[in-house]
């Protein structure tokens, strides 16, 4: 088969050959998907190696577990899963390491050359913008999405970054769909109240 004919099989087909071994079929799996679950990842880690390091683990998991896949779902639904699960577990192991260098800096803070304590302040990675957005609003989005909790996060990027559908959402998920929906207004909800003091500035209205 040609490399022609290998792009234009539908996914079915390639998973089908995929799992016999026809590493031409998997490579064929991870461009037509590759730019998706990369998109996917940044939006949900907000960071861009740790979305790396997610996309390379998701295309792992994909290798490792095509067997799986039943089929009752579209093939990228079951790649948004393995990327939200990815990104959970990777932010639950960030935390719990967190949570030891917070005890360990306890136990001996770290301090500068002139005897002063020190500490990393967070770095906010900007992405390009969905939304024809002025610089400064893009930033202040960027900050408000970057402290949902990622439950909420999770779900708001795919309802209203990736258009995906309530139900999708929640097999996504692995969530109901009325959790979904509650989540979403959560996580609006709170998107609203941190920029709302922005949008109310002075500086922000019509006619400054």
């Amino acid at each position: 088969m040609t490399g022609a004919e290998i792009r234009n099989l539908a996914d079915g087909s390639l998973i089908a050959s995929a799992r016999q071994g026809d590493a031409r079929a998997f490579s064929e799996l991870v461009r037509r998907y590759e730019k998706t679950v990369y998109r996917y990842s940044y939006k949900l880690c907000r960071d861009r190696e740790k979305a790396e390091e997610t996309f390379q683990d998701t295309f792992i998991n994909v290798y490792r577990k095509l067997g799986t896949f039943d089929g009752r779902s579209r093939f990228s639904t079951w790649l948004y899963a393995i990327v939200t699960n990815n990104c959970l577990m990777r932010h639950r192991r960030r935390k719990v390491r967190e949570i030891e260098e917070s005890l360990e800096a306890l136990e001996s803070p770290a301090t500068s050359a002139d005897g002063k304590f020190t500490h990393d302040i967070a770095r906010w990675d900007k992405t390009p913008a969905d939304l024809v957005l002025d610089k400064e609003l893009r930033a202040q989005i960027e900050k408000a999405i970057g402290k949902l909790p990622p439950d909420y996060r999770i779900v708001f990027t795919l309802r209203d970054m990736e258009g995906k559908s309530t139900q999708e959402t929640a097999r996504i998920a692995g969530i109901s769909q009325e959790a979904a929906k509650s989540r979403l207004r959560r996580a609006r909800a709170f998107l609203r109240d941190q920029l709302t003091p922005y949008m109310a500035h002075p500086a922000r209205r019509k006619g400054r």
